[in-house]
């Protein structure tokens, strides 16, 4: 698993707060200690191709979108990368 950079991509809404924690829980579950960079402008959401959030990326590959994921699924997702 090589993880670079991870973002949450959304509002601010309470689903892009949930996503962020879910993700934050399932990076410590994987002893990964990486930043998670939370984007709330539109103009950068829209750039990475996203219309619906919250979305996931995962070194600049959006991973996830429009839903939010529980821990064990951004598990799976990160495992993958």
């Amino acid at each position: 698993m090589s993880i670079s950079s991870i973002k949450v991509l959304g509002s601010g809404c309470a689903k892009c707060n949930t996503l962020e924690q879910a993700t934050k829980e399932a990076l410590g579950e994987l002893g990964v200690n990486i930043p998670i960079d939370h984007v709330t402008d539109f103009a950068q959401i829209a750039a990475y191709g996203v219309m619906t959030t919250p979305a996931l990326v995962v070194n600049e590959k959006v991973v996830s979108y429009g839903k939010v994921l529980k821990k064990q699924e951004v598990i799976a997702l990160l495992q993958k990368c």
